[in-house]
């Protein structure tokens, strides 16, 4: 019984996605899903994209928190268009969240959404928002570990990001076991190593970016 409820819900989800994807190609929008655990640099990596690229392509975000404004706030601070979802206590994004949250920004003018997830390993990983591609987001200080245990959401992203690179001197993650584990769950997973103090790797993966959103400008 629990099995067909599960299934009832991501059915509708689906359905919030479908329409989400279908409005963001009208309007060449190109929509990342930005998803990872507490505290493991979602909002200062997000800091660190719009200082590069908000002045080269117009984006807006979407930000994803159980409570609070404060990760919004952040975002507001650097002059980008941001809407603040709530979810009161849920470890999610839904489709029709994003739906809602999406229809108080101007579409039109747009070229670049991101969204912001809740933090967490599990669950954002289960709901399509409508999104072009998912980035799991993967510190250093969370241990090599994690892809296995874990695998869903590496295995439905595109790209992961190993943040804090600059700490694994301090703790004992195999950055090659890692990378072996992520290729063995997503054989052509997009690894990007970052760190948001040192700036290492930022540019890299914006350039990522900037080829993503040139190529949906062509393609469409």
């Amino acid at each position: 019984m629990e099995v067909k409820v599960m299934k009832n819900i991501l059915g509708e989800n689906d359905k919030f996605a479908e329409e989400n994807r279908k409005i963001f190609a009208e309007k060449n929008i190109l929509v990342m899903n930005l998803m990872g655990s507490p505290g493991s640099g979602k909002t200062s990596l997000l800091e660190k994209i719009l200082q590069k690229i908000s002045s080269e392509f117009k984006t807006a975000v979407i930000e994803g928190d159980l409570f609070t404004a404060k990760d919004a706030q952040r975002i507001e601070n650097l002059s980008v268009e941001v809407v603040q979802i709530n979810t009161s206590g849920g470890c999610h994004l839904d489709a029709q969240m994003i739906k809602r949250a999406a229809e108080s920004l101007n579409l039109d003018e747009l070229n670049f959404l991101i969204i912001e997830n809740v933090g967490n390993l599990v669950c954002p990983a289960e709901f399509d928002l409508g999104e072009n591609f998912k980035t799991a987001v993967l510190s250093i200080t969370e241990g090599d570990d994690k892809p296995l245990k874990y695998p869903l959401i590496f295995k439905e992203s595109e790209v992961v990001i190993l943040n804090k690179i600059d700490l694994i001197p301090f703790t004992n993650f195999n950055l090659k076991n890692a990378r072996e584990d992520l290729t063995t769950i997503h054989p052509n997973i997009k690894i990007f190593e970052t760190s948001c103090t040192k700036g290492d790797g930022m540019e890299s993966f914006c350039e990522f970016l900037r080829t993503r959103l040139i190529s949906k400008e062509i393609a469409l």
